[in-house]
């Protein structure tokens, strides 16, 4: 355990009890990702975020890891935000004899915090599964956009707690917000801070799926299988392909659709996948 935080490379989890983040991977390629703070919100510190984006980032390479599922802790909460309790949610305290907030260093702390937090989300080569046991806040609802397929539970709720605050939404939430509802609908979410419930997350199109709080991990479990099982290497360049789609002009698109293509057709998945509808078979996907 590194600083309050388990990790496992095998189906079983820490034998500490309370880690602040578990980290387990089944037999079948499904990683398990549970932010463990219950009794916080399951609020992010600084250390817990940073071991998910190093977490990410490797999963992201390894043939192990076929599919994440990122949930969080309790029934009550999925992520209330990041941890303001002086555990690392704001800019380090300059050297002595410096200004109190030197010019870019509140810029520079969202960029390194919130922003590259979001960022190994979306660029991850993995799936991601986002299920939303709880109230999802501030950058605990980026985190759950940034997903790649959103569950929530009947009990969840999404709250864009800025504006609250009195402080610009950050954490990427005007990006995500924008491209899953359209700036009206951003503008509204973000301006009120509202609290939002599953069921207008979904039809808003912010959540895939609602369910009962009670089958929330089996059905994040039956989702995971399914990815992990599937052609691994094409669902990742789908997955960049779509998170890009909305960037660039449409040659560029095209582009980069095609080099995804020759890319996947050199993949053994690929192969197979012919091979199987040549054959009249049930591919057999090996995740390269």
């Amino acid at each position: 355990m590194k600083g309050g935080i388990a990790v496992a490379d095998g189906p079983s989890s820490s034998s500490d009890p309370s880690p602040d983040l578990l980290w387990r991977v089944t037999p079948e390629g499904v990683a398990w990702l549970t932010l463990n703070r219950p009794r916080a919100g399951n609020a992010l510190t600084g250390a817990q975020r940073d071991r998910v984006i190093e977490l990410v980032g490797a999963a992201s390479g390894d043939p192990r890891v076929r599919v994440i599922v990122l949930t969080g802790a309790g029934e009550r909460h999925f992520c209330t935000g990041a941890d303001l309790s002086g555990t690392g949610g704001g800019p380090p305290d300059p050297p002595q004899g410096l200004p109190e907030r030197p010019a870019g260093s509140v810029a520079r702390a969202v960029a390194n915090g919130a922003q590259r937090l979001v960022t190994a989300l979306l660029d991850c080569e993995k799936p991601i599964i986002a299920a939303v046991n709880g109230t999802a806040a501030g950058i605990g609802c980026h985190i759950a956009y940034a997903g790649d397929l959103v569950l929530a539970a009947d009990s969840a709720r999404f709250i864009e707690v800025f504006a609250r605050r009195g402080l610009v939404v950050d954490g990427g939430g005007a990006y995500l917000l924008t491209r899953l509802v359209g700036p009206q609908r951003a503008k509204e979410l973000i301006f009120f801070g509202d609290d939002l419930l599953a069921a207008d997350a979904h039809r808003l199109g912010l959540v895939n799926r609602v369910v009962p709080a009670a089958e929330l991990a089996a059905t994040a479990a039956e989702w995971a299988g399914r990815l992990a099982a599937g052609p691994t290497v094409a669902l990742g360049l789908g997955k960049r392909l779509v998170n890009r789609a909305l960037d660039g002009d449409r040659s560029t698109a095209l582009a980069e659709e095609a080099m995804a293509v020759e890319i996947n057709m050199t993949s053994e998945d690929g192969r197979e996948g012919l091979r199987a509808f040549a054959e009249r078979r049930t591919p057999r996907f090996q995740g390269w």
